[in-house]
């Protein structure tokens, strides 16, 4: 993770976890939390299955420039990346999965600036299963907050095993693990022929980006 607001979240949301998969939703405190909530979100599976904002921080909205509370995750990002990040969310509701993502925000002004998100899985309710997740631009241009983004354009992301991947170890330099990038998915899951292994309840993709 590049952002510290990132690894902050995760170090906080591993705290609680322990040995489990994740924590249970009712532990989460915001006031433990207090000087990340403006950028933190919770997403919920809504009774059409979809990933929806139950909450938005204030700072995210801003750079939206609008409200996200009820509005559908996925349709945020382009056309021919909603149908992938349906299913990275399903992998964060269903398979406990740690997701980390890059991305690029486009305002209608023709500005851009990449953002860092991390999405965490919460324990503690099979009819609306949630995460809890925050988002950091990697670069705080001037116009951010007045000129609104209005499409994500995903540049790569990864899905953790927290239990064994070095780069969230705290007090640890940061080891340059290769993202999988968009370009080497289809319908939203890996294409490739590096070899696959399976560590406890994730898929771990050997190797860098494809060709």
């Amino acid at each position: 993770m590049r952002q510290g607001g990132s690894n902050e979240l995760f170090q906080y949301w591993n705290r609680l976890r322990g040995t489990r998969a994740a924590p249970l939703r009712t532990e989460i405190e915001p006031s433990d939390i207090r000087t990340l909530l403006a950028d933190t979100f919770i997403l919920e599976r809504d009774g059409r299955g979809e990933a929806t904002f139950r909450l938005a921080g204030t700072r995210i909205c801003s750079h939206y420039g609008q409200e996200l509370k009820g509005r559908t995750f996925c349709p945020l990002w382009g056309h021919q990346d909603q149908q992938r990040m349906a299913r990275l969310s399903d992998h964060v509701f269903d398979q406990s999965a740690v997701v980390v993502l890059e991305f690029d925000g486009m305002t209608g002004q023709g500005r851009s600036v990449t953002f860092e998100t991390i999405i965490l899985p919460l324990a503690g309710g099979q009819e609306g299963p949630r995460a809890l997740g925050a988002m950091f631009p990697l670069q705080k241009p001037f116009w951010l907050g007045a000129d609104p983004i209005v499409e994500n354009q995903l540049h790569s992301f990864r899905l953790i095993d927290p239990d064994r991947e070095p780069l969230f170890l705290a007090n640890r330099p940061e080891i340059a693990v290769p993202p999988l990038s968009p370009d080497t998915m289809e319908a939203g899951l890996p294409n490739s022929s590096k070899p696959v292994k399976k560590v406890r309840h994730l898929v771990v993709f050997e190797g860098g980006k494809a060709s």
